[in-house]
């Protein structure tokens, strides 16, 4: 049982019936200063009941709780707050993060369940741009924290390697392109001549009848369609490669939506089956009126497919394969109707797995206050920005520990970290501008600012070159300085657990910044390395602090260099 359990099973004991205790976890808040406790309960809620002014209920209850295992227990106004008793804290908490090491945090609340992520999915022929990193750092921590917690989750990277778009490319191809060009830089023409045609489409619409056509051909199997589409694709996906691996991700499945062009016949057969489909100006739609939606358009007019009959045909093919607790669409805000409509359609086919169906949306990175687009040429290339990250980080470590013998290294674990991270500490809905200058500094809330309190603390480690005696008794801490340091090691958990509840890995980051903090802090006002009594505990508490930071990075992606 943890502290706040603890808290919450005292005053069940003196409330009896009147709250039950999930009514009182519900009302128990941490207060924003420690000089008044670690926990507080509001007495409000009981006025009524009671016919009492707070103040006196709050007092009424101190009197009657079992101050046994608290410093104190004492009524503050309208509220009873809780001091822990420092010493045997520390101790509990130093033995359970340092006995657990890797799996503090770990549970079992997924029960082996299968969770599809559906994450990055950048469109082939097309760079990699910093657009695309949102899905792709959303999706690889969601993975990990969603596996930390008993889940067992599956990255499908659905590349966007079908569409009307690839007829469009072809068109541009054979106008303007050549196999050279292609040789020569694959992704920069391909990009070239993608922005060419829909600038030339402003003025001339027949383009966009001409791309209709070829799409419509692939779909049908032409072999020069299906070569040139081939080689588009193997193209891409070798570049798009090169970058997952500078970000750490992988992926089991990079099955894109040409993977379902064959298992969407099934699909229509069935909306037809159940007498779902309609006809609206000679296209097949599903009505979704009673739904408070837009028809979902199944078919155009022409018989080409859409996007979301690809998706209907995924998510029923991610169903039977895996017999998910829950699919994840790591997708931007944007499509947030189109999801619901996707759902709907499931729903109404008897698909009652569909409720499962979680789309985790996300703002938007923005240049200068633009929205990125490659259609428009606006496009910020991520490899460029990765390169330029390590750069910046490369240059403040030959500043601040030129002799480092693994600078390179480390410099491309802190401009990688520092952009993952950075993003990744934004709220998901959240859109932000995003400037590399603020990202890749070693102060503030940067990734970089974690990273080198980790490397401190495993500094003092090593300076300390003595083993940790992990018995209880040798971990009573009662430096005042460490108590919120001990605090948010105590919620890692926890933050673990609302993390993948909120499908918000910026609970992680911004839980590492506040650790760091602490421990900064705590860092500057105590002497760690003098041989006293607690020398021991104290080591103990800078080595779990560096066990959860580590962790913490970990479950967002990031590396933690054990010096910097």
């Amino acid at each position: 049982m943890n502290a706040k359990d603890n808290v919450i099973a005292s005053l069940v004991a003196v409330l009896g019936t009147e709250l039950p205790a999930d009514k009182i976890a519900e009302l128990l808040e941490v207060p924003k200063s420690s000089k008044l406790g670690d926990y507080a309960f509001p007495t409000f809620s009981l006025a009524k009941v009671r016919r009492q002014a707070p103040p006196l209920i709050a007092q009424s209850l101190v009197a009657a709780i079992d101050q046994t295992g608290y410093e104190q227990v004492v009524a503050t106004g309208a509220y009873v707050n809780f001091f822990l008793d420092k010493s045997a804290f520390a101790q509990d908490i130093l033995t359970t993060v340092l006995t657990a090491g890797e799996h503090y945090g770990d549970s079992d609340l997924g029960a082996g369940g299968n969770v599809p992520i559906d994450m990055s999915s950048p469109n082939i022929a097309k760079p990699m741009s910093m657009g695309h990193l949102r899905s792709t750092v959303i999706g690889n921590s969601l993975a990990k924290i969603y596996s930390k917690i008993g889940y067992h989750p599956y990255k499908i990277n659905y590349l966007g390697d079908w569409g009307t778009q690839f007829g469009k490319l072809i068109v541009a191809y054979h106008k303007w392109g050549s196999e050279a060009e292609i040789k020569a830089d694959p992704i920069g023409n391909l990009l070239k001549y993608y922005v060419r045609f829909h600038k030339e489409a402003e003025t001339d619409p027949a383009l966009d009848d001409e791309g209709r056509l070829w799409f419509k051909k692939l779909e049908d199997g032409d072999p020069e369609a299906t070569h040139l589409w081939e080689w588009f694709r193997g193209l891409s996906l070798a570049e798009f490669n090169k970058i997952y691996q500078r970000l750490g991700v992988e992926f089991d499945s990079d099955n894109g939506e040409a993977y379902y062009n064959d298992k969407m016949d099934p699909v229509v057969q069935e909306l037809t089956d159940k007498h779902l489909l309609q006809e609206s100006q000679g296209a097949q739609i599903v009505d979704l009126t009673a739904e408070g939606l837009t028809p979902a358009l199944i078919k155009r007019s022409d018989g080409a497919t859409l996007y979301i009959t690809r998706d209907l045909a995924a998510a029923i093919d991610r169903y039977n394969k895996f017999h998910f607790a829950k699919s994840l669409y790591v997708v931007g805000s944007e499509q947030t109707e189109h999801f619901k409509q996707l759902k709907a359609v499931l729903e109404k086919m008897g698909h009652t797995w569909a409720q499962d169906i979680v789309h985790v949306p996300f703002g938007l990175i923005t240049k200068d206050g633009k929205k990125l687009s490659t259609r428009k040429g606006n496009v910020v290339l991520l490899d460029k920005v990765l390169d330029d990250a390590v750069d910046l980080a490369k240059a403040q470590i030959a500043a601040k520990n030129p002799d480092l013998a693994n600078a390179d290294q480390v410099a491309h674990q802190v401009g990688v970290g520092a952009v993952i991270f950075h993003d990744l500490k934004n709220d998901r809905l959240d859109s932000f501008d995003f400037s590399l200058q603020e990202v890749v500094r070693f102060e503030g809330e940067t990734g970089p600012y974690v990273q080198y309190t980790n490397a401190r603390a495993q500094s003092i480690l090593r300076k300390a070159g003595t083993k940790l005696d992990l018995t209880t008794s040798k971990l009573a801490l009662t430096d005042p300085q460490a108590w919120d340091v001990l605090k948010y090691l105590a919620d890692f958990p926890n933050i673990i657990k609302r993390a993948a509840t909120e499908y918000e890995p910026s609970v992680v980051a911004k839980f590492a910044l506040r650790l760091a903090k602490a421990f900064n802090k705590y860092y500057a006002n105590s002497k760690i390395l003098v041989a006293d009594d607690e020398l021991n505990a104290r080591l103990a508490l800078v080595s779990a602090v560096s066990q959860v930071l580590q962790a913490a990075l970990d479950l967002l992606g990031v590396q933690a260099p054990a010096e910097m």
